[in-house]
């Protein structure tokens, strides 16, 4: 029997040659770091990556990694990552979005890459902000914002892009923040627990524009904030939260509420299930600062894949009818018409 030895590789095996130009202190260089971490411990050989990437801060993503990658157009990047990846099933696809590219101009196609079930890998960079063209409000940013495009305030509500991932029937949907000053940064375990999922993964990040929304997110990512703000959701455990791990997130009717654990135990609070969809959806509810917000993997369940079924389908056809066919047999077969004078 022959052993296949997997390639060994370090974090900056997956560095491109291309000098790394976002703003100073911006949060994409910590979600390039974390990605090219979890391709290095993962051992797959670099040839089967593939990022795609549509217009944005966060679409310069290709350009910095040592991997296969395609920068798109606008919005545009789940359609040509289904190409890719029905095409070739053996390659691992990532789409790098943000919050306007991937909600605003590409919400129909992110929408419709879950709804099949392509087995991608999706990040959309939230920064609540357009970043790239100078600061308008963005699909989720907050209502009343105020920026170049809003001198008023925002009059929409946000969108909340993990139940829009949820609401079209995304099989592995996860948050995580770009840094966590006060603690453990979860990003690598989430980003290698998506990568690792079969089908769609839809990973939410915050991320900090430190030019045109500085400090978005500081109650979800700085010291003495975030414990108090988030909760990470882990499979089978209870909702706990805080400094002092004191305070759980417990049902009152089919609404969550914060409790103290004073004088509650922990096994009459909100247990997390990955499986069960209407976990998944209450946990995509909550909001700071109401609730404390979820971190982690929300949903993880396994359906079969688009490109699973269009390979069967497209071989099972071939079967039955004795062999592939031909350009011309496609166009005389069927209805047809003559046209003549």
């Amino acid at each position: 029997m022959t052993t296949v030895e997997l390639p060994t590789y370090k974090p900056k095996d997956f560095a491109s040659e291309q000098e790394v130009r976002w703003c100073p202190g911006c949060g994409d260089y910590a979600i390039l770091a974390a990605v090219r971490k979890v391709l290095a411990d993962m051992s797959a050989p670099k040839e089967n990556y593939v990022f795609v990437s549509g217009i944005g801060c966060s679409s310069r993503f290709p350009y910095y990694m040592g991997t296969y990658g395609l920068h798109s157009i606008h919005g545009r990047a789940p359609a040509l990552a289904t190409g890719i990846k029905s095409t070739n099933p053996d390659l691992q696809v990532w789409i790098v979005t943000g919050d306007g590219d991937g909600l605003s101009i590409g919400g129909n196609h992110l929408l419709h890459v879950i709804r099949r079930n392509v087995d991608v890998n999706i990040l959309l960079f939230n920064n609540r902000i357009y970043g790239l063209t100078k600061g308008q409000y963005s699909p989720t940013s907050e209502r009343g914002k105020k920026t170049k495009s809003s001198p008023f305030g925002s009059i929409e509500l946000p969108m909340k892009p993990i139940a829009f991932a949820l609401g079209a029937g995304a099989t592995f949907v996860a948050r995580c923040t770009d840094v966590n000053r006060g603690g453990m940064n979860h990003m690598p375990a989430v980003l290698k627990a998506a990568a690792q999922h079969k089908g769609t993964s839809f990973v939410e990040i915050y991320q900090d524009c430190n030019v045109f929304n500085h400090a978005a997110f500081f109650y979800a990512t700085e010291k003495d904030e975030a414990a108090e703000h988030t909760v990470y959701v882990e499979h089978g455990k209870p909702m706990v939260f805080g400094k002092a791990r004191d305070k759980g997130i417990r049902m009152n009717g089919m609404r969550p509420e914060v409790v103290s654990l004073e004088h509650i135990s922990e096994s009459d609070l909100l247990f997390h299930n990955e499986k069960e969809l209407t976990v998944s959806q209450i946990l995509a509810q909550m909001t700071h600062p109401e609730h404390p917000e979820p971190v982690g993997v929300l949903r993880n369940v396994q359906k079969p894949t688009y490109e699973g079924q269009l390979t069967f389908q497209i071989d099972s056809t071939i079967e039955k009818f004795g062999g592939e066919g031909t350009i011309e047999d496609l166009l005389y077969s069927g209805d047809t018409w003559t046209v003549s004078e």
